[in-house]
């Protein structure tokens, strides 16, 4: 298959987008190994992280016992052992959006060499400093280094898989909001609730704007594009948005041609190709002046929502309500009417 990969890799028509992206087996090459591997650090936790949310079942029961029996001491005690060790699971959740600590790594750009602090969110960003080389096209780019193209599309399925499944979990917000009404009281009554907190009062804050976000990973993600390209101007803001809308075009291609969708050995890989294709549109819509909806945009965004509606309704969905609700700029005015219309729920 690493042949036919090569080939199909070489057979690029004008549009940039008619080329076969290997999304499940391509590997780093030697100049892109310590790249690849610091990626692939945050991507395992990144697994761990959807296996625990898929998990989750929430205390609601407990709540609910603890809510209508308020003076139960033990109904209480209950409640509270089963919220405690929840909210250290999402405070981990959130940890992993916003990792802290700076790593610094060396990236080749052609015959110079560059040295970026940088912070999922830095994976994203590791990911887009080596594909928006100003010396290569991007279309040159995802071609030769399909490993990273690869890792930058499983950061995109994580986030929006991480963010449907957010949706479908109601208990996440019913848990963490009684365990602060909880902290609360217990400040109050000068019960020791400092002492059993498992975040601080201003980690809390920052977690519940986190979780009451639709889409959270998908916003942190949206921030962090933006942010590198205001952290990078010597890298022009068209770089980053053809390496976006590139990889729109090759998922669309990807999804719409029989001959490269008989290619993958995993049915997963239609998954990610499909959220892949709504992660790269939803950040060159943050990112790009104009959005990804106008006449002007490099994204054929009636082509990448007619392969979204040509797909089970209830696979897409999802995918669909963050293109309605986590872009930019779709109501704008410059925005078709005809692109609004095949937007708007039926």
């Amino acid at each position: 298959m690493g042949n036919l990969i090569k080939v199909l890799s070489r057979d690029i028509d004008n549009n940039a987008g008619n080329f076969f992206l290997d999304f499940e087996s391509a590997e780093a090459s030697r100049s892109e190994k310590e790249l690849w591997e610091k990626v692939d650090e945050v991507l395992k936790e990144a697994r761990l992280v959807l296996e625990q949310l898929q998990a989750y079942a929430g205390a609601g029961e407990e709540i609910r016992l603890a809510i209508q029996s308020p003076a139960s001491e033990g109904v209480q005690e209950r409640a509270w052992a089963a919220v405690l060790p929840l909210v250290a699971k999402l405070k981990r959740f959130y940890q992993f959006s916003h990792k802290l600590g700076e790593v610094k790594i060396v990236f080749p750009f052609c015959h110079r060499q560059r040295v970026m602090a940088v912070r999922l969110e830095k994976g994203l960003r590791w990911l887009l400093g080596a594909l928006t080389d100003p010396e290569a096209p991007a279309t040159q780019h995802l071609e030769k280094k399909q490993a990273l193209a690869r890792q930058l599309a499983l950061i995109l399925h994580f986030t929006l898989r991480f963010d449907e499944l957010k949706m479908t979990i109601p208990a996440i917000q019913n848990d963490f909001s009684y365990y602060r009404r909880t902290i609360s009281r217990m400040r109050i009554n000068n019960i020791g609730g400092d002492a059993d907190a498992e975040v601080t009062n201003e980690m809390a804050n920052r977690m519940s704007l986190f979780y009451a976000s639709a889409t959270p990973m998908l916003k942190t993600l949206s921030d962090a594009t933006s942010k590198f390209v205001s952290d990078n101007p010597d890298i022009p803001i068209e770089n980053t948005t053809d390496c976006l809308s590139t990889m729109a075009s090759v998922c669309k291609v990807m999804l719409e041609t029989p001959e490269y969708r008989s290619r993958f050995s995993n049915e997963e890989t239609l998954s990610l190709c499909l959220r892949v294709m709504v992660g790269v549109i939803i950040l060159y819509d943050h990112v790009h002046p104009a959005g990804a909806f106008v006449k002007t945009s490099n994204i054929d965004m009636k082509g990448c929502i007619r392969v979204l509606r040509e797909q089970p309704a209830s696979s897409v969905e999802g995918l669909l309500d963050a293109l309605r609700y986590t872009t930019k700029h779709l109501n704008d005015e410059a925005t078709p009417k005809h692109i609004r219309n095949m937007l708007s729920v039926h």
